[in-house]
């Protein structure tokens, strides 16, 4: 037996399996791989959305005090969206249950927003309507060409995102005056980005699934030659 192979057999134990508690030191390994600081921000943007409509519609929807409590609760969410991905990126804490439940928790606060705004009559429906069905109809898109490619996030997606969230908290606002006029104006950019970025990442769609079909034809054409 080589000097390597003894170290690594001492190391497992004479009869060369783990030594003990190796198996429940890995078990704890993979269980901190899920609760670690960037899914407990989407957890906790998860629990908001609850806790966002319940302040939103409190004393009929239209006490000023209770829809302040509702921003926190909204910007909170927003904020924590702007941490988690970066923190999971950075100090490579992505996991599978943070890939699936990111997207959730970020159109479940939005969409709990918009459909609430649109209830007490404070936002048009239609409004409320091409944002969400912009945002289902491209992620149902991103899952029909991800055979063929990743579609990736845009700085004009960013900037969306981003404007969509200061409109939605300026309208979340019992504003008056001027900046009442002014959220109108921040959430008519909101829109128009929403319909123009959508209408990109169809158009990159496309372009990925039209490559990722003349690639697999050529590299058929190439294995029967």
């Amino acid at each position: 037996m080589l000097v390597g192979e003894t170290d690594a057999a001492e190391d497992k134990g004479g009869d060369g399996r783990p030594p003990r508690g190796a198996k429940l030191a890995a078990a704890a390994v993979n269980q901190a791989s899920v609760w670690n600081i960037a899914n407990l921000l989407t957890m906790l943007r998860l629990v908001l959305v609850p806790a966002f409509v319940a302040l939103m519609l409190a004393d009929g929807g239209y006490d000023p005090a209770w829809r302040s409590l509702a921003w926190a609760a909204f910007a909170i969410a927003m904020i924590t969206d702007l941490f988690d991905g970066h923190l999971a990126r950075t100090y490579n804490l992505v996991t599978d249950f943070g890939k699936i439940a990111d997207p959730i928790a970020d159109k479940a606060i939005m969409g709990a927003a918009l459909i609430c705004l649109s209830a007490l009559g404070d936002l048009p429906w239609w409004v409320t309507g091409v944002i969400l069905g912009r945002e289902l109809g491209i992620t149902l898109l991103r899952f029909l060409v991800i055979r063929y490619g990743v579609i990736p996030a845009s700085r004009g997606g960013k900037l969306k995102t981003l404007t969509q969230g200061v409109a939605v908290g300026m309208y979340v606002l019992a504003l008056t005056g001027w900046l009442a006029t002014l959220r109108w104006w921040v959430m008519a950019a909101a829109v128009v980005l929403t319909v123009v970025t959508g209408l990109d990442y169809v158009k990159q769609a496309i372009v990925l699934r039209r490559r990722g079909i003349a690639e697999r034809k050529a590299a058929l054409e190439e294995k029967e030659a």
